[in-house]
This record gives C-alpha cells, structure tokens and sequence, in this order.
C-alpha cells in the first residue's frame, strides 16, 4: 500500500468533482464510515427512531368545559 495516495482523488467521470481514494487508508475509512452512517439513518427514519420519533403525546389534559364567563343575564 502507497501512503503518497492523496485521500480525495478527481473523479474519472468527466466532471470535476472529488472522490474518497480508497488506496489511501484515510479515504477507506470515510467510505466504509459514510456508508455506515447512511445505513443507520436510513433505518432509524424507517423505524422512526432517535431523531426521527414522533413527538410524544402529551400527559396534561386541559379541566372539562366551562363557561368562561357568566351568560349575560336579560335583566340589568
């Protein structure tokens, strides 16, 4: 194994955008970690999971309905 590998190399796509190297033990690691994150994300969204639970339900209930105020009587 060559350490003079850079850690991004240029993509051989035709574009001229980055790529992780994996001939450089750095850039094997940011695949193989990319990778694993993406995967965990993926399931905790399908379980909704950790970031991704929904909000719990509330425990307070408000009192049963009452008139906030007196009706207005017909005499004055």
């Amino acid at each position: 194994m060559n350490d003079d590998e850079p850690v991004f190399k240029k993509s051989r796509w035709g574009t001229n955008r980055y790529v992780y190297n994996p001939n450089n033990p750095v850039g094997l690691f940011l695949i193989i970690a990319s990778s694993v994150f993406a995967i965990v994300m993926i399931l905790l969204m399908e379980n909704r999971a950790g970031p991704f639970a929904p909000a719990p339900s509330p425990t307070w209930s408000p009192p049963p309905a009452q008139d906030p105020w007196p009706f207005p009587s017909s005499t004055p």
